[in-house]
């Protein structure tokens, strides 16, 4: 019986053991295919879907899915041939950088010297290098560089007051990223030509300076301009376009200097609602703009006094050599007579964003500082006109701001000199472009105006003034609307069309007088430049509201000696 009762249980047992055996099986087959198809959808995935699981700043930038590649071994040999580097570019930094100096010096500095120049025991190091794809005839690499260095630099500095000063440079940390450019590529070795290095781009550079035995800020706005010439060389000597190109082989290669592709015109408006820097009245703003930190290349607006809302209404022309990577640099301050201007705020326009021919119609917003970009307090915000036009491209466009515009063949030789049989050159005073016509301004409606009344409404009209001549004209009151219509067009003799505006206002008609509702300041560049268009307008200085104009344009370009 008991032999019975155990080969039952042995059975029962075994049965039970190979059913959980299948089971155990088969889930695991789920999970392998599970887990297969898992693998596969990672296999599957882009860089776009790895940075949706984890944010870009937390992946080093020399994981593969970043084109960029680790550089240990490089940097351990940097750290040992580094006593060596630093000997050897030591005098060759210092005979280049002198220079580069004395361009950027400030006014108030007579001379600007090395007297020391080492650069360290501490040798950069190189975060990761990736090759840029291209079409052109070379190699492209960018180096990521970060130095954060022990440097002995000591300038001699001397006022205009007579004072000298040798002043140190410490505690240097920087984190940038390097272009080399081997090109042509050649059947020769080393198999290039040349090898151009740029700073492509510039993400951190701090130093602080010192006066050796003594206190840099005793004397007043040295420390500021000291530092600002260094920032200012450092981004205009080296930082992209500008490339610095090294012969390896002979050979011509001025093709790979630095070239201009065209111009920008920029028309700086006015601004709006600016930070008072004044204790008493108001701040007296003016504009530096550039493109490059050249003293020659950058341009400043007139000063407006005792104005937060002032109106410029000025013209500058730029040079542009990369309209992919440069940009326009507006920087607003107040003027404070014989002491140095007080910075209001800085913006930046991305060129890139420019259509040849077109005129873009922007505002800045203005920030405290360019590099950082937490900044949320109101410092007001400025108008600009710009219009790239590049250089023989023949895309069909005119630019209105080129002297050589309607230009009769007898004025271009008289003007360049060629053509003269005896090749004397005739010296031509300087012509300003002066563009005349008739503007045509139909005032169409306007809409969303804010209530000026207690019954909700507004009796509005319209005033159309020329700055220039003072010419106005008036639009018929529409009694109670908030949404007129008045479909009514005025014509204006200009004179000087890229120099004038048109202030178009609207004002609330009252019994016992008129009340102001808001306004729009139009430049006419773009009206020149099309002909004719349509456009809503957005009513300053109003809580709401918009206007619709239509603009037409018709021109005879002039020229007048100046």
């Amino acid at each position: 019986m008991s032999f019975v009762v155990g080969l039952i249980i042995g059975i029962t047992l075994g049965f039970a053991l190979i059913a959980a055996f299948v089971r155990s099986e088969k889930a695991r087959s789920k999970r392998r295919v599970a887990l297969a198809t898992v693998v596969a959808a990672f296999a599957r995935m882009t860089r776009e879907d790895s940075t949706k699981l984890l944010a870009p700043e937390y992946y080093p930038s020399w994981v593969v899915f970043s084109q960029r590649q680790k550089l240990t071994w490089l940097n351990s040999h940097l750290t040992k041939i580094w006593p060596h580097v630093d000997e050897a570019a030591s005098e060759l930094i210092k005979a280049n950088v002198e220079p580069i100096l004395e361009q950027y010096r400030p006014i108030v500095l007579s001379s600007l010297t090395f007297s020391r120049l080492t650069l360290g025991t501490v040798a950069p190091q190189f975060t990761g290098v990736s090759v840029i794809e291209d079409e052109s005839d070379g190699i492209t690499l960018e180096l990521e560089v970060n130095w954060d260095g022990n440097p002995s630099i000591i300038l001699d500095v001397k006022t205009r007051l007579g004072v000298s000063l040798p002043v140190q440079v410490k505690n240097i940390a920087f984190t940038g990223v390097f272009r080399l450019i081997f090109k042509p590529l050649v059947n020769v070795f080393p198999c290039f030509g040349a090898v151009s290095f740029s700073l492509r781009e510039k993400k951190k550079m701090d130093f602080t300076l010192k006066v050796v035995g003594g206190d840099i800020s005793a004397i007043p706005g040295v420390a500021d301009a000291l530092e600002s010439t260094i920032h200012d060389a450092v981004e205009d000597s080296i930082t992209w376009p500008v490339r610095k190109v090294i012969p390896i082989l002979p050979g011509d290669y001025s093709d790979l200097e630095l070239k201009p592709v065209g111009t920008l015109e920029v028309k700086l408006v006015q601004a709006q609602n600016l930070t008072n820097k004044d204790f008493i009245g108001k701040s007296d703003p003016f504009a530096k703009l550039y493109i490059r930190p050249l003293r020659s290349g950058t341009k400043t607006s007139k000063v407006i006094d005792n104005d937060l809302n002032p109106v410029w209404n000025e013209h500058f022309e730029f040079v542009v050599d990369d309209i992919s990577t440069q940009h326009l640099t507006l920087k607003v301050y107040d003027d404070d007579g014989l002491n140095s201007s007080e910075l209001i705020g800085c913006a930046q326009y991305k060129l890139s964003q420019l259509d040849p021919g077109k005129v873009k119609d922007v505002w800045l917003k203005l920030v405290k500082d360019l590099e950082i970009h937490k900044d949320n307090k109101d410092r007001g915000k400025v108008h600009l006109e710009l219009l790239y036009c590049p250089y023989g491209v023949g895309n069909g466009f005119t630019n209105p701001f080129s002297k050589n515009l309607s230009m009769t063949s007898l004025e271009r030789v008289l003007e360049d000199g060629s053509g003269s049989e005896d090749g004397d050159v005739v010296n031509l005073k300087k012509r300003t472009v002066i563009i005349r016509g008739v503007l045509s301004v139909t005032v169409i409606s306007a809409e969303d105006l804010p209530p000026a009344d207690l019954m909700g409404k507004a009796d509005p009209f319209v005033v159309l003034t020329m700055k220039k001549t003072g010419t106005k004209n008036k639009t018929r009151v529409v009694n109670e609307n908030l949404n007129p219509i008045w479909n009514q067009t005025f014509d204006f003799v200009v004179e000087d069309g890229l120099h004038d505006m048109l202030i178009v206002e609207v004002w609330d008609h009252d019994t016992f007088g008129k009340d102001f509702m808001g306004k729009c300041i139009l430049t006419l560049t773009r009206v020149i430049l099309e002909g004719e268009y349509k456009e809503s307008f957005q009513i300053e200085e109003a809580k709401s509201g918009k206007l619709t104009l239509n603009l037409k344009w018709l021109a005879q370009p002039l020229y007048r000696n100046s």
